[in-house]
């Protein structure tokens, strides 16, 4: 048998913090939230859990920064629109847009530190 992840897991410091984070951030209502945890069941079946730092079994050794969530966009000139929106929001930016070798792309963090990578392909 063969399995396949459809479920993210982000280790945070304030999950009802977070939560309005990535409410405005995905512009959709989470499914589930509670002081300790919320998740978000997103259009295209993707799950993201947003689970307290402080009360995640066995304990985490790593929090923020040690991925990226990815978000795919169509063309490079949403990439520069989702980068203009999201700086208007003040979310951090830790890399303006550019060109690398698989496309236009830029990053950011959430509140905890996590990377959120904006990105078109090339080509």
């Amino acid at each position: 048998m063969t399995t396949h992840p459809d479920f993210t897991i982000l280790y945070v410091d304030n999950p009802p913090a977070s939560t309005e984070f990535y409410k405005d951030l995905l512009g959709a209502e989470p499914v589930e939230a509670s002081p300790t945890f919320s998740l978000f069941v997103l259009q295209n079946g993707m799950k993201l859990g947003l689970w307290s730092r402080h009360t995640v079994e066995p304990k985490a050794s790593v929090t923020g920064g040690g991925g990226e969530l990815a978000f795919r966009v169509e063309t490079d000139a949403q990439v520069d629109e989702t980068f203009a929106s999201w700086k208007a929001k003040g979310i951090a930016i830790l890399q303006p847009p550019g060109t690398m070798e698989f496309g236009h792309t830029f990053t950011a963090a959430d509140p905890d530190g996590h990377r959120l990578r904006v990105y078109a392909f090339a080509g």
